[in-house]
This record gives structure tokens, C-alpha cells and sequence, in this order.
């Protein structure tokens, strides 16, 4: 009982990963700017994101081993050493811009300057790491994320016509801006599938002490997860394609992404937007700053966890403490936390065939995985996304030039 509770728990809270200042800031241009049509990218990175999860949740759980741990000892520090860097110079722009997009939500009930909130979200959210443990992180910080179903709810509400929805998960052509169109298919891909997301999650696993009898908590957690997941972002597009598309609008700040709610909430719209930006920015900057704690311990070889005593794991105390002071120190001068979040997933496209390409390795080897080895059909997948990913990797610059 105590296992399908869990169960329950670590689905519901995944909202908490998902939803946060890339997804929405994706879903929103995407649905105002191309209506449904780009439903299906969301739910292609979905299902990328949830294969990759239940693999690194895998080697955690018959290994003991993350991926940043397991990459180390498999490839060496010398291959590690630049996906390593990458990661954290990524991580470093996307937690700038959580705190940022934080910062704007509660500047949205104020009316107080955003850059006077930045440093003390960053405060709380170290007292967080600090006085938390990985269930008060996890569960408690992901359980307030539940305000995002706001936007399925707005969705609904709105009464969509189904047809247009249907086709909107088809591949298609658009018959304008055709630049645009695959800088934000790009976009909502790097925006889905973050680095960081998979090494938390197999953290996660760790500190959760899951074993090869954990296998199916593990599938269930990594594909039903995060298709609730999706499922608000896909109702954030569906919104603002109902309420933007027929203007034509390109949403260039969250104030403006705010406006969508107000055909369904009225006068509560801006609060119940800031609510949902905020707590979803907030819950991904504690995941980030920690996973930070983690990768970094993970490749030196440290001592790490947050639910050990804080004495007992310095470094890993110092890398988090480190990771958010940057951040609040770039956020606090005023970058735009929307460009930052653009430039961020953009980034992320060009390490993705690092990122990926070492899975099919460890998931070909008992070492990591016993005899949970991947099949054919599993190392089609892994296959097909490392060739995915060197393309957008190629694509990505110049479609942020042009079209970002």
C-alpha cells in the first residue's frame, strides 16, 4: 500500500518537473502564434523525455549508480569533463530564468519590481535545501504545482473545437513563418527534454533507495508522470491558441502570456496565472540548484544527498549554495527571464547527442542494468534520438538567429 502510494505521489508531483518557465513560455508562443499545430511536438518530446527518464531511473535502481556516476565510470572524466561543463553553464541560464520567471509572477500581485524579488526567492529556496530532505523537495514543493492544472482547466472550459485539436497532433507543414515554426519545434523539445530532469530524476531514485523490485514504480512514475506533465503544458498551448490565435499575437513577456486567462477566470486571471508561473518557476529552481549539488558530486566522485547531514556533505552543500548565487547574481541585473529561457532550451539542442548518446551504451550492459537490458525496439529509440538531436544540434543556432 505504502508502495502504490508513492506510486500516486510521484506521478501527481511530477507536474511539479514539468511545468515550469520553459514549457509555459514554449506552450504560450507556440499556441498563439501556429493555434494547434504544434501539439504534436509537445507529445513527441514527452515521449522522449519519459523513455530517457524510465532509463536513467533504471540504472539507478539495479545499479545504485546516477547517470552523471554512471558516465564517469564507464567513459571516463575526460569525456565527461564537456557534457559535464555544458550542463552546468545551461543549468546556470535556465535557474537565472526560473528565479526570473519567480520573480515576475510575484511582481504580478504586487506590483513591486521583479529584480527586488529575485534575491529573496533565492533565499528561500536555499532554506529549502538547507532545512529540506529530498521528500519536503520532491513531494512538498511538487504537491503546490497542482495550481497548474489551471491551464487544462482554462482549456476546457474554453470548449475547443476536437477536430482542429486531432489534427494539431499531426505533423504538418504551416503556410506561414516556416522558420518560426521550426525554431519553436525545437524549442519545445530542449525546453522538454533537460539535462538536468534525467540526472534528478535518477538521484532521486537513490535517495529514494529503489531496487530492481522497483522496476515498475519506476515505469509507471517516468511514462504516467510525464504525460501529466504534458498534459498541462499541451492545455497552456490549447489556451492561447483559442485566446491568441485568432489575433495573431506573438507573446513577448508573462504579463502579456497572462492575459489568455482572462476570458476564463475574469478578474482572478492575472493572480491565478502569477500563482501557477510562480509556483512552477520556484519548484523547478530548487530541482535545479539541487541537481547541481548532484552532478557536480556525482563527477568528482563526492560525497553527496540531501538527506544526509549537511556536515557530512560540504562540496555538495557548497555546489547548490554556488549555483544559486550565480543565478540570483545574473537575474538580479535585470536579463529578461524570457530571452534567457529561449536562449537556455536553444542550448540545450546543441548537447542533446552528448546527453543521449551515452544510453545506449549503459543500457546495453549488465553492469548498469543486469539482465534489464534494452531490446531492439529500446535501442531503435536511442538510436533515432541521438540522430534527432545531432540535426537540431546543427539547426538550432542558426533558427535562433533567424527565427527566435
Amino acid at each position: 500500500m505504502k508502495k502504490l502510494f508513492n506510486l500516486a505521489l510521484g506521478i501527481v508531483t511530477s507536474i511539479g518537473g514539468f511545468v515550469e518557465v520553459g514549457s509555459i513560455s514554449t506552450s504560450v508562443q507556440a499556441g498563439a502564434e501556429f493555434g494547434f499545430s504544434l501539439l504534436w511536438a509537445i507529445a513527441a518530446a514527452s515521449l522522449f523525455l519519459a523513455a530517457l527518464a524510465e532509463m536513467a531511473g533504471r540504472v539507478a535502481a539495479v545499479s545504485k549508480r546516477s547517470i552523471a556516476a554512471a558516465v564517469r565510470e564507464r567513459f571516463g572524466f575526460h569525456f565527461q569533463v564537456i557534457p559535464l561543463g555544458a550542463e552546468v553553464m545551461i543549468d546556470t541560464l535556465l535557474l537565472t530564468a526560473e528565479l526570473g520567471g519567480a520573480a515576475i509572477a510575484v511582481k504580478m500581485l504586487t506590483g513591486i519590481g521583479f529584480q527586488w524579488w529575485v534575491l529573496p526567492l533565492g533565499l528561500v529556496a536555499w532554506l529549502v535545501l538547507w532545512f529540506g530532505n529530498f521528500t519536503v523537495i520532491e513531494n512538498g514543493v511538487g504537491l503546490l504545482g497542482i495550481v497548474t492544472l489551471s491551464f487544462v482547466v482554462a482549456a476546457w472550459r474554453l470548449h475547443p473545437d476536437m477536430g482542429p485539436i486531432a489534427r494539431g497532433f499531426v505533423p504538418s507543414v504551416p503556410h506561414h513563418d516556416l522558420t518560426r515554426y521550426a525554431f519553436l519545434v525545437v524549442s519545445i523539445v530542449g525546453a522538454t527534454v533537460s539535462p538536468y530532469l534525467l540526472n534528478f530524476y535518477a538521484s532521486g531514485a537513490i535517495e529514494e533507495k529503489w531496487t530492481p523490485e522497483d522496476l515498475w514504480i519506476n515505469r509507471l512514475t517516468a511514462w504516467c508522470g510525464m504525460g501529466f506533465g504534458s498534459t498541462v503544458a499541451m492545455g497552456c498551448l490549447v489556451t492561447a491558441a483559442i485566446v491568441f490565435g485568432p489575433q495573431h499575437l506573438k507573446v513577448d513577456t508573462y504579463e502579456q502570456a497572462a492575459q489568455m486567462f482572462v476570458p476564463v477566470y475574469g478578474r482572478w486571471a492575472v493572480a491565478l496565472f502569477a500563482l501557477s508561473l510562480g509556483i512552477g518557476c520556484f519548484g523547478a529552481a530548487v530541482e535545479i540548484a539541487l541537481n547541481a549539488g548532484y552532478a557536480l558530486g556525482q563527477a568528482f566522485g563526492w560525497t553527496w544527498g540531501i538527506d544526509k547531514e549537511r556536515r557530512d556533505v560540504s562540496r555538495f552543500v557548497a555546489a547548490f549554495s554556488l549555483m544559486l548565487l550565480l543565478a540570483v547574481a545574473i537575474a538580479i541585473n535585470g536579463f529578461d527571464p524570457l530571452r534567457v529561457t529561449l536562449i537556455s532550451v536553444a542550448l540545450t539542442v546543441v548537447i542533446m547527442p552528448l546527453v543521449v548518446l551515452p544510453f545506449l551504451v549503459l543500457m546495453n550492459e549488465e553492469e548498469y542494468v543486469g539482465k534489464h537490458t534494452s531490446g531492439p525496439l529500446g535501442n531503435g529509440l536511442l538510436a533515432t534520438l541521438t540522430v534527432l538531436g545531432a540535426l537540431m544540434a546543427i539547426v538550432v543556432i542558426p533558427l535562433e538567429i533567424f527565427g527566435g
